[in-house]
C-alpha cells in the first residue's frame, strides 16, 4: 500500500496541469504570538508563521485571501521556519472532497519517510467523515471516532493515549462536521501532553510524548483540504532532556 502511494505521488508530481497556482517558498500563513505580549498588550497582531517546504511542489499549496488551499498531491508537508515546544493551537479546517485525509504534525522532524512521504511527530488528524466508508478492511469499517479527531505517535515518537484505539487515541465524541464545513481545532501542548478541543469540546488528548519540541508540518494526503485562521500562542518552556527535542534543520 505504501509503494502504491508513493507511485502515484510521483505520477501525480509531474502530471499536475500548468494552470494551477504556484506558490513561492518559503510562504507565510497563520500568526505566531507570545502569551505575556497577549496578556498585557492591546497589539495581538502577532508574527507571521513561514512555512518551507520539505517534499511537495509549489503547485500543492496556494492562498486564497486568507484561506490557504492544499490540493493534496503529492503526499508530503510543509513545515514551519522554526520549532515550538508549549504553545495553544488554534486552527480551521474543511475538506473539500469526500473521504479527503490530512492533517497537522506537531513536535515533528520534519524528515518525511523514503516510502510513506510523512516525518516523525504526533498527528492530529483530520478525516473528512466518508472515510470510514471509503476504507473499509475486510468487511470491518473503522470506527467512527477516528475521523473525529485522532491522536497518534508517527515515526518512532510513542505517546500514552487518553482513548486508547492500540496505540492511538480516538476522541470519545464525535464532533467534526462534512464536507465543505468547517470545523475548529484548539491543540494544547505542554510537556508532552496534547489535549484537543473539537469544535468547542475537549474530546481527546495524549501525554508522556517522546518529542515535546520541534516543527509543526501541515499535510498534504491526496485530498483538497483548506485551512485558515491559524494562531500559534507560545507558553513557558519546560525542562527538557536532549532525548524529548528533534534534531534542527540546518
Amino acid at each position: 500500500m505504501k509503494n502504491l502511494i508513493a507511485f502515484y505521488s510521483i505520477i501525480l508530481l509531474f502530471a499536475y496541469t500548468a494552470d494551477a497556482q504556484e506558490q513561492a517558498f518559503p510562504f507565510e500563513f497563520g500568526l505566531e504570538k507570545k502569551l505575556d505580549s497577549f496578556l498585557q498588550s492591546e497589539d495581538t497582531a502577532g508574527e507571521p508563521i513561514k512555512w518551507i517546504d520539505v517534499n511537495t511542489t509549489d503547485t500543492t499549496w496556494h492562498k486564497k485571501e486568507d484561506v490557504l488551499v492544499c490540493k493534496g498531491w503529492p503526499i508530503g508537508v510543509v513545515r514551519s521556519e522554526k520549532m515550538y515546544e508549549n504553545f495553544i493551537m488554534h486552527v480551521e479546517w474543511r475538506h473539500m472532497e469526500a473521504g479527503g485525509n490530512s492533517g497537522i504534525f506537531v513536535w515533528s522532524d520534519a524528515k518525511p519517510d523514503s516510502v510513506g512521504r510523512l516525518p516523525g511527530g504526533v498527528e492530529v488528524q483530520m478525516l473528512e467523515l466518508d472515510w470510514v466508508n471509503q476504507n473499509v478492511r475486510d468487511g470491518v469499517r473503522p470506527p467512527i471516532a477516528y475521523v473525529h479527531g485522532e491522536l497518534f505517535g508517527v515515526g518512532g515518537v510513542t505517546t500514552i493515549p487518553d482513548n486508547p484505539r492500540g496505540e492511538r487515541s480516538k476522541s470519545i465524541e464525535n464532533r467534526c462536521l462534512g464536507q465543505g464545513q468547517w470545523n475548529t481545532y484548539t491543540v494544547i501542548c505542554v510537556d508532552g501532553t496534547i489535549k484537543l478541543s473539537v469544535n468547542g469540546k475537549f474530546v481527546n488528548g495524549i501525554s508522556q510524548s517522546t518529542k515535546r519540541k520541534g516543527y509543526l508540518c501541515l499535510e498534504a494526503e491526496g485530498a483538497e483540504i483548506e485551512f485558515r485562521n491559524l494562531q500559534i500562542i507560545e507558553l513557558d518552556n519546560s525542562v527538557l532532556s536532549a532525548q524529548h527535542l528533534v534534531e534542527p534543520i540546518e
